[in-house]
């Protein structure tokens, strides 16, 4: 079963997905998709890993999310947007590509059975528009992937102001 958690910036999209994980499982799991870019972000990582406790089992995976083992498991992606800014950076703002590999990674996951995988996404288009043409290229690539994931999950929940909406 795949859930998708969207919304925008501090929604409470990470709280409502990690309650939800911990409703379905007493040791759920927990996919960190951030790569660790200067110390500021690290900051933010080690703020994150303090807010679970020790019934959670931490993975850090930049990319490959497939090769995690997830059978039987419940767990909680985080997040697609920093997911696709690795392959984003690693194909050189390639946007077909990585719509490709990350397509390719989804399609994946949605085959694995006795699982529950909560994704967490932002709704980066409803933002501020970007100024340049290579952020403009990766609003696209976020909202063709939102859509795809959004498609193929059971469960589609759109975060506003802490207050979960039931999409799907």
């Amino acid at each position: 079963m795949i859930y998708l958690v969207t919304g925008g910036e501090r929604s409470g999209k990470s709280s409502y997905a990690q309650n939800v994980a911990l409703e379905l499982s007493q040791n759920p799991m927990y996919v960190a998709t951030a790569r660790k870019w200067d110390g500021d972000f690290q900051k933010r990582i080690d703020r994150h890993q303090s807010e679970r406790d020790e019934n959670w089992t931490n993975v850090e995976e930049e990319k490959n999310l497939s090769e995690i083992d997830f059978k039987g498991k419940v767990a909680v992606v985080d997040c697609v947007t920093l997911w696709l800014t690795n392959f984003f950076v690693d194909t050189k703002n390639d946007v077909e590509l990585c719509l490709e590999l990350a397509k390719a990674e989804i399609e994946k996951l949605a085959e694995i059975e006795d699982t529950t995988i909560i994704i967490i996404t932002n709704e980066i288009g409803m933002g501020v528009h970007a100024e340049t043409h290579i952020g403009r290229k990766f609003v696209e690539l976020q909202g063709w992937v939102n859509q795809f994931i959004a498609k193929k999950a059971d469960k589609v929940t759109f975060m506003v102001s802490g207050l979960p909406m039931q999409v799907k």
